[in-house]
């Protein structure tokens, strides 16, 4: 049984190679292809969490399971808040076959998944990114989206204004691009086409009232029922699409905070990412739309990732 570890996964899982894989990855989940489980949380207190995600690629395909802890205190010591393996299974015989770091496979297609439907559902000039957060996934994020959109500024915003500050002059040692850290919410995403929300926040940081018509919003920082990053607002004015529906209707917590309030329905989550990709489901509708891609983060991302890391080595 192959080990792939933190520092293959990084060589190897570039966004050349991840980007397309999820993309594929999401058209299969939304076609019915793949076989899946909800995930399933174990919370552990103070903001940890111990969670499994089964899945297939298919009949007679590879399949598995990815076993991640979360601690998200861990980053500011150096550490990364998702600690992990996904166990890799031979679809013809049932043995195991790859160990792989859960981590790292996370942290490059959680921000590839997010690029993946920014492309589908940003404007084709949209050009100014906001993030907020200053995590692992930040980085990743910042990335993965300059891979399908020609950036020209980022913006950072996070609680901790050093931190933020940190972290702009990262990304821009990294990416050669202009990179300020905002002091508000309100001002860093005052000019962006593309928001990217990955923080740890327990409540809304982003109000719709300060997006503007046009823009895109990857909603990331919030994995299950129970904390949000954008108000209900944001979520009502949205054309509002899912990684997975099923996954969002039953552990999103920003459309599930906004449907208890007597906002939304379940037909509000209009579909799925992959069938947007599929040409099934119109994505943006008008150049002054709002969309929102939900991401909850699926298995079959970490699956496909794992496949082909293992098949190259």
């Amino acid at each position: 049984m192959k080990v792939i570890d933190r520092e293959e996964v990084r060589e190897k899982l570039t966004y050349e190679l991840c980007i397309p894989l999820v993309r594929q990855a999401m058209i299969a989940l939304s076609r019915g292809e793949t076989k899946q489980l909800l995930r399933q949380i174990i919370q552990l207190g103070g903001g940890r969490m111990f969670g499994t995600m089964p899945g297939a690629l298919g009949e007679r395909a590879m399949f598995g399971c990815k076993l991640v802890s979360v601690f998200p205190e861990n980053f500011a010591k150096g550490v990364q808040s998702h600690q992990g393996v996904v166990a890799l299974f031979d679809g013809e015989t049932g043995a195991p076959v790859c160990i792989v770091h859960a981590g790292e496979v996370t942290a490059i297609r959680t921000g590839a998944a997010s690029a993946v439907a920014t492309d589908a559902l940003a404007r084709p000039d949209a050009h100014r990114l906001a993030i907020l957060g200053y995590g692992e996934q930040a980085f990743t994020h910042a990335r993965a989206i300059a891979q399908v959109r020609e950036l020209s500024t980022i913006a950072v915003w996070g609680r901790d204004p050093e931190r933020a500050a940190g972290a702009a002059e990262k990304l821009h040692a990294e990416l050669g691009l202009p990179v300020t850290a905002a002091l508000d919410v309100e001002a860093c995403v005052a000019q962006a086409d593309i928001i990217c929300t990955v923080s740890s926040a327990k409540e809304p940081i982003l109000k719709g009232a300060w997006v503007a018509p046009g823009t895109h919003v990857n909603v990331v920082g919030s994995s299950f029922a129970g904390p949000t990053e954008v108000d209900h607002d944001l979520v009502v004015r949205s054309r509002f699409i899912a990684d997975y529906r099923e996954g969002v209707l039953a552990q999103g917590a920003e459309f599930l905070k906004a449907k208890e309030a007597g906002l939304v329905g379940d037909d509000h989550v209009v579909g799925e990412i992959g069938q947007v990709l599929d040409g099934k489901l119109e994505g943006r509708q008008s150049a002054e739309q709002v969309t929102v891609y939900k991401s909850l983060g699926h298995i079959v991302q970490d699956l496909a990732a794992a496949q082909a890391l293992y098949e190259a080595t």
